[in-house]
């Protein structure tokens, strides 16, 4: 079965894309029907359906407790749930347990807890393309454009153990931008963060999107939620409501003329 998915999103494609209407950038690209999951007789949530565009940022939201983890990890095809359809870029997936190769390449999971293996940055950053057989000729440049891009280019040698938390979660980002993945799920990035680290970390979520992502963000931040065209997904009593943002050039309305006090 082929999932259609381009591992490549050439210089071209972007160039074009910068100069169409946005709407025209955003299809589907992940739905899924039917998505329950259990513990036991305890049912978490039961959600009949879950649409996610291409091009698209969604944040989700929930108390503590009501699944927004062990959701984007079932998304992430890490746990198993029960699932009635799945359909991916417009395809539909017809096993889910494990799923295929080409939609775990397609999908990357990144934890509140990035583990961080006991080399370098750059090593760490270059993981995934050389488990995937890139060359180190062809993963060296990548991993320098993506160190410049998290603001890590000086710690390329140092050892991950050696680094703060707002480090941590960039190093963690860096590594799944090299992947191109269509579809990043990022479980909260800046739950441990404040000051500078959480405003680095925030700035680099929109510029995922534009390198051809999309993201799909476990929070309770405020202002990742009110990042410009942030969609939100809430969980609450094990159903997910779906909030669309009010277009960018949408303004208030102005209040209705008061009117003459009656002598």
């Amino acid at each position: 079965m082929s999932i259609g998915i381009h591992s490549q999103i050439t210089a071209a494609v972007y160039e074009n894309a910068n100069v169409r209407p946005r709407d025209e950038r955003r299809r589907a690209l992940l739905g899924v029907r039917g998505l329950r999951k259990r513990y036991g007789a305890r049912l978490l949530f039961d959600i009949d359906r879950i649409e996610i565009a291409t091009h698209s940022a969604y944040v989700l939201t929930g108390m503590n407790g009501a699944g927004k983890s062990t959701l984007l990890r079932v998304l992430g095809g890490l746990e198993r749930a029960e699932i009635d359809s799945l359909r991916f870029a417009c395809d539909d997936v017809l096993r889910v347990h494990p799923y295929p190769r080409a939609l775990r390449r397609a999908i990357v999971y990144v934890h509140q807890h990035p583990i961080l293996f006991s080399t370098s940055v750059a090593d760490n950053i270059g993981y995934g393309l050389v488990v995937r057989g890139e060359s180190p000729a062809a993963v060296r440049p990548v991993v320098e454009a993506a160190m410049e891009w998290a603001g890590v280019a000086h710690l390329r040698d140092t050892d991950p153990a050696r680094l703060s938390g707002g480090e941590k979660q960039r190093v963690a980002l860096a590594r799944a931008k090299v992947l191109q993945p269509r579809l990043l799920l990022l479980d909260e990035p800046t739950a441990n963060l404040d000051g500078a680290a959480r405003e680095q970390v925030i700035a680099l979520i929109p510029t995922l999107v534009e390198a051809g992502s999309s993201v799909v963000i476990a929070c309770h931040d405020r202002e990742l939620i009110g990042l410009p065209e942030m969609q939100r997904f809430k969980l609450r009593d094990g159903h997910l409501e779906v909030r669309t943002p009010a277009p960018p050039d949408a303004s208030p309305q102005a209040p209705p003329p008061r009117q003459p006090r009656q002598p």
